[in-house]
């Protein structure tokens, strides 16, 4: 018997392989349960359509990540601070403040995926990482200047 699994399965498969399997074994345990269907001709169309409409999908997502990155990439920020001596910080740069420069020069990104190795405590130009989609990464210099 040929099915499509729906859901992954232990030491079978996983969503969306169209697998052989014992008779029994597919119609007594995965049709019921949903883990799978038979793997007729109006499923696997249906399976082949609903793989074409995720690429699809998948691919905008990727060209919507790669033009924010170009994006990111192309809009270094500076950041104007109070120092010590030394030039030491008073306080430390964290990814809110470099969204928040972010946000001032018009691109608007999450927190969380600005990847800090660690707190920026010194003057100097940092790069750091912004994880845009799957995949995809942005480098951004940030300037922190005596302010």
């Amino acid at each position: 018997m040929m099915i499509i699994l729906q859901k992954d399965v232990p030491k079978l498969g996983t969503v969306g392989d169209i697998v052989r399997v014992k008779d029994g074994y597919g119609r007594n345990y995965l049709v019921p349960r949903g883990l799978a269907l038979l793997a007729d001709t109006r499923n696997v169309k249906r399976l082949e359509h609903q793989k074409r409409q995720a690429n699809k999908v998948a691919e905008a997502a990727m060209a919507e990540a790669r033009a924010l990155a170009a994006k990111i990439s192309g809009t270094p920020i500076t950041l104007k601070v109070e120092v010590g001596e030394e030039g030491k910080l008073f306080g430390s740069i964290t990814n809110r403040d470099i969204a928040a420069a972010l946000a001032a020069e018009g691109v608007e990104v999450d927190r969380r995926i600005i990847q800090l190795t660690s707190a920026i405590k010194g003057l100097g130009v940092y790069p750091v990482s912004i994880q845009v989609g799957s995949g995809v990464e942005a480098e951004l210099k940030v300037y922190v200047v005596e302010g």
